[in-house]
């Protein structure tokens, strides 16, 4: 190639002028970076000399079973996976010191205390969990007794006594039966694969707006922020005396408590440590049953779809009840689904579709009155002028039924804000509390529905509170980031 002849001064080009530096730009992190943070720590747990050995040693310890064993003309297959989650009281390796501190004692009554379908999303974006209430009206196929080996023609029955009749076969057939639903997976967790695993994660947090006490499982919490360990997250679970709920206040514990368990791991770093996960996984395959398609293999593709989720991509619903207390000759009382709308929400879980897609969003508290139910008489106490009017005001934008007339109190110069009530009333009272942080509550009998609130100095604001019974959507959908701490 030819020599570049030498360029006059005149010609030289001028350096370029420099830049004013930018301040840096603060980027949101690419999804490709989740992903590759994935794939890092499945490469590091092969890499680690844990990977093939740890996972076939894991698999072993898992106890099978086979609940789809000779079964016909089952649902057709939609998208995504579904799983049957079932949660029994089997407590054989519990110790006796953890069987007196956490109420364990007498002898487990071989059906199962939990029922939900878990839908994982075709993407693995989205988890949907159902919960099905123990006490529902069912009706089972024909089959045969698991204890005693005779023929059973179908029968009406409380869907967890198709456990102790048929076992997990017979639960399976019994909820495809009636959800129309197929399921692809069976995961059985008893008390101590429970406890451990909430251990291995160093306990969940929940937040309760209510002091929760039940004397038959010895669960006792105040108002506020607890961090529950094992035994304690047990109590937590199991409770059908805490409040007038019954079985229905536990499933909705149930499915604030397995939000915060989500959030947990997804938001501790657990999934992206190859060594925790691994102990985790561990805990949870220790004690459990499952079907021979669900291993180690499943649990690390669920491991890896987790990473992706925030406490906003699972979402809880129990099935629409349509009649409380159905009896039945032989079976008691039960809870009969609704028809319609239980046949909807199956429908859109079969397509997989998010159940919450036209919920409204709100960070407003759940309560367990609605405040549209709740009257109230505002009194001020303290003399700071017009604090009666802005406290019935803010009451009132948040949707309870003041009287729109506040008057001055007669007590001397209150420092606490107080609600007065008739204990008839202790549900609503609880509520309205939620409404006034820091405020007191002072039962008063004969005061009547009519709530009375006593402004004191400490009044600083009014929160956002609907109640957990309103209808969210079109079934009643809660997401994980509504439940779990503010």
């Amino acid at each position: 190639m030819p020599a570049t002849p030498p360029r006059s001064s005149a010609t030289r080009p001028r350096p370029p002028q420099r830049r004013p530096a930018r301040p840096p730009v603060r980027r949101k992190r690419p999804r490709w970076a989740m992903r590759a943070a994935t794939t890092l720590s499945v490469v590091v747990l092969a890499s680690a000399g844990i990977g093939h050995a740890v996972m076939t040693s894991l698999d072993a310890d898992i106890a099978r079973v086979d609940p789809f064993k000779d079964m016909k003309n089952r649902p057709r297959a939609g998208h995504g996976m579904n799983v049957l989650l079932v949660g029994t009281d089997g407590r054989d390796k519990i110790t006796e010191a953890e069987r007196r501190k956490y109420r364990l004692g007498g002898a487990p009554c071989r059906c199962t205390d939990t029922i939900m379908i878990v839908h994982i999303s075709e993407d693995r974006e989205r988890a949907s969990v159902v919960s099905l209430p123990r006490d529902s009206y069912a009706m089972t196929p024909s089959h045969v007794d698991g204890t005693t080996g005779g023929r059973h023609r179908g029968h009406p029955l409380k869907i967890n006594a198709a456990y102790a009749e048929g076992g997990p076969q017979l639960t399976v057939r019994t909820v495809e039966n009636m959800t129309h639903v197929k399921i692809d997976h069976y995961l059985e967790v008893d008390f101590t694969s429970f406890m451990r695993t909430v251990d291995v994660l160093g306990g969940v947090e929940i937040c309760s707006a209510d002091a929760l006490k039940d004397a038959y499982t010895g669960l006792n919490l105040s108002p506020g922020r607890h961090r529950l360990v094992g035994g304690q997250a047990l109590q937590y679970v199991r409770s059908r005396h805490a409040d007038g709920s019954s079985d229905l206040g536990r499933m909705k514990r149930q499915q604030r408590f397995l939000a915060a368990l989500i959030d947990r791991a997804t938001s501790s770093g657990i999934l992206l440590n190859p060594m925790k996960f691994r102990d985790v996984t561990r805990a949870v395959l220790g004690s459990v049953r499952a079907d021979k398609g669900f291993g180690t293999d499943e649990l690390l593709d669920l491991g890896r779809a987790m990473r992706n989720f925030s406490p906003s991509s699972s979402e809880f619903t129990t099935v629409p009840i349509g009649q409380m207390g159905y009896v039945v000759k032989g079976v008691g009382s039960t809870l009969k689904w609704d028809p319609a709308k239980s046949s909807q929400l199956f429908r859109t879980l079969r397509e997989d579709k998010p159940l919450a897609v036209h919920k409204p969003k709100s960070k407003a508290l759940l309560v367990p009155v609605s405040p549209q139910q709740i009257r109230v008489q505002v009194e001020n106490g303290t003399a700071t002028g017009g604090l009666g009017k802005r406290l019935d005001a803010a009451l009132a934008s948040t949707g309870f039924r003041t009287t729109g007339n506040p008057v001055n109190s007669t007590a001397p110069a209150v420092k606490r804000t107080i609600i007065s009530y008739d204990p008839r009333w202790d549900r609503s009272a609880r509520s309205l509390a939620a409404a006034l942080p820091g405020s007191g509550l002072r039962a008063v009998k004969g005061q009547g529905p009519v709530l009375k609130v006593i402004a004191g100095k400490d009044f600083e604001r009014v929160r956002k509170v609907r109640a957990e019974n309103e209808l969210q959507g079109e079934f009643g959908v809660v997401t994980g980031d509504e439940v779990g701490c503010a």
